[in-house]
């Protein structure tokens, strides 16, 4: 249980890739094995909701994206940079295993040398966790303001994957399940900017949250041993999706109470929820299990995938952009994570 008095969601930007992948094109490179298990042409699609997902520049390191992210975040906020006390990177991606890519887009934003600099890894969570680390420095007194920021790149994990479904001539309908997460991921940029509410225009308040895990399920998905960033890398990833969306929402739903007796706030008072989006049959059984209308959830997994860690915060700034949240407002981010873990923060 997290409770805030003092912390302010100042900013929350994100930045997308120019090209797009629809899966239809996506399913044209998966022939070979669709021809041989004889797939249906549109299965990807009916059952993701999925129409397209977003691919950044060959060659692209996650810090390079994530610096025009914060450049973009500083510019249109209007926040001095000279009063950043932590800078936290928290992507699945990053550049290599060491240093903390944290440190290199630190560099190249000129930040505070007093900064705190780290990379966070906690699966789709990542940002939301760097979201919670940053609010109990300035609760504690330790900083002023913090960045938070990530870069997904699907690219990779997409070609990898569409490389061996096609060549392991070995694979059945079953086998190729366990591959079938990798196909739904997207590439996206976010970073969320906290800080004390001595400082803030907006007055969005970070109210607090929960956490709760479920660490029986850990296994349910994972990639391979861990790899540095680049184009070098050739990652493939292993999801058990049902029992892993079915684990995952049941956490969920014994969180979302907890949430609701941490806040006061019932279901009807929540104006907009904001959730990591994996797929259509997740977003379904979620607004189910959690009593949530569909009608105040934003929804981006239809045009970018699943973007990882910067789900949540992608869907809260397009939100934002598009006149979605008012003053007043509250918000309920509604974050569920493999591993299996729950974090879930109130904003208004």
């Amino acid at each position: 249980m997290m409770n805030y008095k003092h912390v302010c969601v100042e900013s929350i930007i994100c930045t997308l890739p120019d090209e797009i992948l629809t899966t239809i094109e996506l399913e044209k490179r998966l022939a070979p094995v669709y021809e041989r298990l004889k797939l249906p042409q549109g299965r990807l699609e009916l059952l993701t909701g999925i129409h397209e997902r977003r691919l950044w520049p060959p060659g692209t390191l996650p810090g390079d994206q994530s610096v025009k992210t914060c450049e973009k975040l500083l510019q249109t906020s209007g926040f001095d940079p000279g009063k950043i006390g932590a800078f936290l990177h928290g992507s699945v991606c990053r550049d290599y295993l060491e240093p903390a890519t944290a440190c290199g887009v630190h560099r190249r934003l000129r930040l505070p040398d007093e900064c705190t600099i780290y990379d966070i890894s906690n699966a789709c969570l990542g940002i939301a966790t760097g979201m919670v680390q940053i609010a109990n420095m300035i609760e504690l007194g330790q900083i002023e303001a913090g960045i938070v920021v990530g870069t997904e790149s699907s690219r990779s994990l997409t070609e990898a994957t569409v490389r061996f479904l096609n060549a392991d001539t070995t694979l059945d309908r079953k086998g190729i399940k366990r591959a079938f997460a990798s196909l739904t991921i997207g590439s996206g940029s976010a970073a969320v900017l906290l800080t004390h509410r001595n400082l803030s225009q907006t007055g969005r308040q970070l109210l607090g949250g929960t956490v709760l895990s479920n660490t029986v399920f850990s296994g349910l998905c994972r990639s391979d041993t861990d790899q540095g960033g680049g184009d070098s890398m050739n990652p493939l990833m292993w999801t058990d999706s049902e029992m892993l969306m079915v684990e995952g929402v049941n956490l969920a739903q014994t969180a979302f109470e907890r949430f609701l007796k941490t806040t006061g706030w019932t279901r009807d008072s929540i104006d907009l929820f904001l959730t990591h989006q994996v797929g259509k049959a997740h977003q379904q059984l979620l607004f189910e299990k959690l009593g949530l209308s569909a009608e105040k959830h934003y929804s981006t997994i239809e045009f970018l995938g699943n973007t990882g860690s910067a789900a949540m915060p992608t869907a809260a700034a397009l939100a934002v952009e598009e006149g979605r949240v008012q003053p007043g407002n509250r918000l309920a981010f509604l974050g569920i994570g493999s591993g299996i873990n729950t974090l879930m923060l109130a904003v208004e």
